[in-house]
């Protein structure tokens, strides 16, 4: 439940990335594997040349590395963020293709998990066979919510859905595939070595709450638009255009009565309101119109042991409300919705277009669907990668790699216990719990020591949505089944292509996947100046998260834990204050204004995690006998060529539709604004450039936690 992500949509806020062609493949060998209309992305390294020397870079120093970058590469009509990592996503994926389409092509000799590899992905790219198909696999699924006779049956209902549709039972995680409620495994907030059962939140179509609340005359025009497009697509499931067009009105209804009584994601980020601990029986207390009994029984889901964790009590009391007010039909009607919109993507074209127009193109301001290639491998990558990740470890990651890593995450790591030996707002006590917390988290680096065994999932080459529901049947019980037990310490919850890294709180861990340790982030070729400014500042990133203002109420293993001096914790919190009102600001090109609250942890990441990567580099550079004031051959000095490679990680361009929904429900502020405001903040970038006070780049009121 709580993972700190350098990047949740890791296309748009983890761009700086590309792949080095013989890393992975010639350039030929991907041209050819890709269709020959398509157009194959560049992939980009770090040159610090690229920035507009005719622009003062005390001025607005994104601009002065990012202009020419972004007016030579508009945005393609398939994407609704291009920066100069976005070709990375493209290897990557090819890479993962090359495998399927291989496993594919046998027919025999192949092993069991070649075969589901391949099978998968010939049922996911016979388009033809799905248009002829329409929604004849859908149509058992409707037929079980049809036969329900009571809302006695609803717990039912909602057992077989998040068993069947991807996302259906993460609730708040994924809030616009969650089916009424969250239910997985996640560790104890009070005891971190244990695996109790979570409930939370959930029941959405739209990203979040906001959607369905908020008056402005651009959210009326998108909830006017979702519900055009609720009724479009239960009429392509075969219900009548006028019963079509009132069902619609009676999900909105529903959904926004749901999106009323959700707890707001700035109040989520403190995880002391999640950790609400009951009983099995006080749970139904708070629902007693829908059956818990049968709803665990129904998953097969093990006892909770002491408790459960509610994340939201209110939200359920709510929902017996409305499980009061509506009708059977009314609950059908929404159950009915939300497998017809889980499904979308897995059925014919009509459904697939429809689900595009109105997610990908309404929302996200997209022009263009991704090619039919790139979608499948995605899905094969969410529902078989943590073993189809070993073709990409073993064609793009090598040892070399993972022990250069490992090297920089160490020097990282000791810049930090230096910074916090250093802080002149922390006493002694305080520094000792935080160096201890620091040196006891455990670094995973490229890919698990241990893959996943999917020899459970039933995968056939004749039905796409079958596939799809066996891979989320046994993820789903793969989860349940951790309840009651020892926490897994080994454990990924990112496949090894992934372009992200994140930070694991209760476990004390970064993870850093092999596919963001790739260049211009991880760049063999370059020197340390690049690669510190890059990945140095992601590995930074992900160690503060675990004393931003969530990492930091967690203790070194992983328990929910109040470790500072009550002096100590107002001081943090002035600080943060800080964060917060710098990042709080009207984003013109969204419509909408970023919440500094909503995004301090990632901001407060952000900052420390390009401070410490520089005190890293500084580390390194003293013991060669160099300097940051060293220049290279083209005249920058080696502090500039850091600063450079961190902001040129962020060049980039976004879509206004996509930039107002992640502004409304992302974490993580906008990439002109993680470089601005971060260097704003920084003497060490004022030296660097020359600043002088009263600059844009010069803040007077600079924040600094870490």
């Amino acid at each position: 439940m709580f993972i700190s992500r350098l990047a949740i949509v890791a296309v748009l806020l983890c761009p700086a990335l590309g792949m080095a062609q013989d890393s992975a493949q010639p350039a030929s060998s991907a041209a050819k594997a890709a269709s020959t209309t398509e157009q194959v992305p560049k992939l980009e390294r770090f040159d610090p040349n690229m920035a507009d020397r005719s622009l003062d870079p005390c001025q607005d120093f994104y601009q002065y590395t990012c202009s020419k970058w972004n007016t030579a590469n508009p945005i393609p009509a398939d994407q609704v963020y291009w920066g100069t990592g976005s070709g990375l996503q493209y290897w990557n994926e090819n890479i993962l293709r090359q495998a399927l389409e291989k496993a594919a092509a046998q027919t025999t000799g192949r092993s069991d998990f070649e075969q589901k590899i391949g099978d998968y992905w010939a049922a996911c790219m016979d388009e033809a066979g799905l248009d002829k198909a329409g929604s004849h696999d859908l149509k058992p699924e409707l037929q079980h919510i049809d036969k329900m006779r009571s809302k006695s049956e609803l717990a039912d209902q909602v057992a077989h859905i998040h068993m069947l549709i991807p996302g259906a039972w993460e609730g708040n995680d994924n809030q616009t595939a969650a089916a009424l409620l969250g239910y997985g495994s996640q560790q104890d907030f009070d005891d971190a070595s244990k695996v109790v059962a979570g409930i939370d939140q959930g029941g959405l179509g739209l990203p979040n709450r906001d959607f369905y609340l908020k008056d402005d005359e651009k959210s009326k025009e998108i909830l006017g638009k979702y519900e055009t497009h609720i009724s479009k697509m239960l009429a392509l499931a075969g219900e009548s255009a006028q019963q079509a067009a009132a069902d619609a009105k009676t999900v909105i209804a529903m959904e926004a009565a749901m999106a009323k009584a959700q707890m707001d994601n700035v109040a989520r980020r403190d995880p002391k309101n999640l950790n609400n601990k009951m009983s099995l029986e006080q749970v139904q207390a708070l629902t007693p119109s829908f059956d818990w009994k049968r709803y665990v029984a129904d998953i097969n889901s093990p006892p909770s042991s002491p408790h459960y964790v509610v994340s939201s009590p209110e939200f359920f009391k709510a929902l017996e409300q409305l499980i009061q007010q509506h009708s059977l039909d009314d609950w059908k009607v929404y159950l009915r919705w939300h497998v017809v919109h889980g499904s979308a993507p897995y059925l014919s074209k009509a459904f697939v277009d429809e689900n595009w127009d109105f997610y990908s193109h309404t929302l996200s301001g997209s022009k263009q669907q991704l090619p039919r290639w790139r979608r499948c491998v995605r899905a094969a990558d969410r529902d078989l990668g943590m073993a189809l990740g070993q073709a990409y470890v073993a064609a793009a990651f090598p040892p070399e790699s993972k022990a250069r890593t490992v090297a920089l995450v160490h020097d990282i790591e000791h810049a930090l216990d230096q910074d916090i030996v250093g802080l002149d707002w922390m006493q002694a006590a305080t520094k000792e719990q935080a160096k201890i917390k620091l040196h006891a988290i455990e670094d995973k680096i490229g890919y698990p020591n241990q893959w996943r065994d999917y020899s459970s999932v039933k995968i056939t080459r004749t039905s796409y949505l079958d596939n799809v529901h066996a891979a989320t049947t046994f993820e789903f019980h793969r989860q349940l089944d951790k309840i009651g037990k020892p926490v897994d310490r080994t454990e990924w919850t990112m496949t090894p292509p992934t372009i992200n890294a994140y930070y694991n709180p209760q476990l004390n861990t970064i993870n850093f996947p092999a596919g963001i340790l790739q260049p211009p982030f991880f760049d063999a070729s370059q020197d340390d100046t690049a690669n510190y400014g890059a990945i140095g500042m992601v590995i930074g990133h992900e160690i503060t998260h675990g004393f931003d203002d969530q990492g930091r109420k967690f203790d070194a293993q992983g328990n929910l834990r109040d470790w500072w001096t009550a002096e100590d914790s107002k001081a943090y919190d002035r600080r943060d204050q800080c964060i917060v009102d710098e990042y709080t600001e009207q984003i013109p090109e969204a419509g909408v204004k970023q919440d500094g609250h909503l995004t301090a942890g990632e901001d407060t990441a952000d900052n420390g995690g390009l401070r410490i990567a520089l005190m890293a580099l500084s580390n390194k550079l003293q013991v060669g006998g160099k300097s940051l004031d060293d220049k290279d051959a083209s005249g920058w000095t080696l502090r500039q060529r850091f600063f450079l490679s961190y902001a040129n990680s962020w060049c980039g361009q976004i879509r206004p539709e996509f930039m107002r929904t992640v502004v409304l429900t992302n974490p993580h502020s906008i990439p002109r604004y993680r470089v601005n405001n971060v260097v704003s903040n920084m003497p060490e970038f004022q030296q660097a450039f020359s600043c002088k006070a009263g600059a844009p780049m010069v803040r007077a009121n600079q924040c600094r936690v870490w």
